[in-house]
């Protein structure tokens, strides 16, 4: 019988696949063949660096209200869309309502790692399949999404809200049950949150007159109480500095003109609250909120109104710019 000698190519290869799970192992290879280690970290760096390497695929998507043009002299989304193309490893394209398939086309959105959203007045003029389109992708995690302002009642936001909604519903039914229970869903509210008005998203278990075992899910209204739009200073307090969005963001900073928010934010209570705002009459809002949606991430940033340069501002661009590094896929 032939014998193989233990230097022999074939028992190395054996005797290294059996001891590469091992530390005892990693550390033989790392000592015995100090170019083979190299060669493995080599690899892995190369790989970090082509990841690394490929642009963060933006599109700035904005309703483009005529009046936006007092405080920035073209367009909104077009002065965000700006600023982040002179970020580095972004490339950035801005769209528009008015344009052709309102600038959610499949191939934009194809070629879309994050959708950056500016709605107010025009939100039910966005069609559901758009919606439908934007909803899926995210939930795949091929796309991440940041709303601002008024876009809180857009209708991707407030689709994505419920769809978060309705996950954490589900965890209260052991996962046994899950496939088998009836889940009703009850639209939020479009309008501010009344006094009297049960928050949103809610939910309850309970057998219907059939006997069916059904969770009703009541939606979040993506909503508050107050608005005022009169232009007064704001107060913004970093709660999570150590939150990526909040890379380069100061504990506390001032937005000189903006709109007030107020009251309870009728949303599903998110994954990591990063800022909030206050007004020196009292008034205060959740004004920076994270979740995740099933495998994508979504985030919304509060200040805004289109008639005051909030966006020409270094921290509300500074924050944007970390979103848009956070909530990529």
């Amino acid at each position: 019988m032939a014998m193989v000698h233990p230097h022999h190519p074939a028992i190395y290869h054996d005797n290294l696949i059996k001891m590469k799970y091992t530390s005892f192992g990693r550390s033989f290879i790392a000592k015995t063949f100090p170019w083979l280690a190299c060669l493995v970290a080599a690899g892995f760096m190369a790989v970090a660096a082509t990841a690394s390497a490929k642009p963060i695929r933006v599109v700035v998507w904005d309703e483009r209200e005529p009046a936006q043009k007092q405080a920035y002299g073209g367009f909104l989304g077009d002065t965000i869309a700006a600023y982040l193309a002179k970020q580095p490893g972004m490339t950035v394209k801005s769209v528009g309502l008015d344009d052709p398939d309102q600038g959610l086309s499949d191939d934009i959105l194809d070629h879309c790692d994050v959708l950056i959203w500016w709605g107010h007045e025009r939100h039910d003029a966005v069609t559901d399949a758009h919606v439908n389109a934007i909803l899926q992708r995210l939930k795949e995690g091929r796309l991440g999404f940041v709303a601002l302002h008024s876009a809180h009642w857009s209708k991707p936001f407030i689709a994505a809200m419920s769809t978060r909604a309705v996950d954490d519903a589900l965890k209260s039914v052991p996962k046994s049950e899950r496939k088998t229970i009836k889940v009703v869903q009850i639209p939020g509210k479009h309008a501010l949150a009344g006094p009297n008005d049960p928050m949103t998203p809610s939910f309850r278990r309970f057998k219907a007159e059939d006997g069916t075992d059904t969770l009703e899910v009541h939606l979040p209204a993506c909503v508050f109480s107050f608005v005022r739009a009169e232009g007064i200073p704001s107060h913004v307090t970093t709660l999570l500095p150590k939150h990526p969005i909040a890379k380069g963001i100061p504990a506390t900073f001032d937005i000189p003109q903006t709109e007030i928010y107020s009251g309870a934010f009728s949303v599903p209570k998110p994954d990591a609250l990063i800022f909030e705002e206050h007004w020196d009459d009292g008034h205060s809002f959740t004004s920076g909120c994270a979740w995740r949606v099933e495998k994508g991430k979504v985030f919304y940033f509060r200040p805004g109104h289109e008639i005051y340069p909030i966006y020409t501002q270094e921290y509300p661009l500074k924050i944007v710019e970390n979103a848009v590094r956070w909530v990529r896929p």
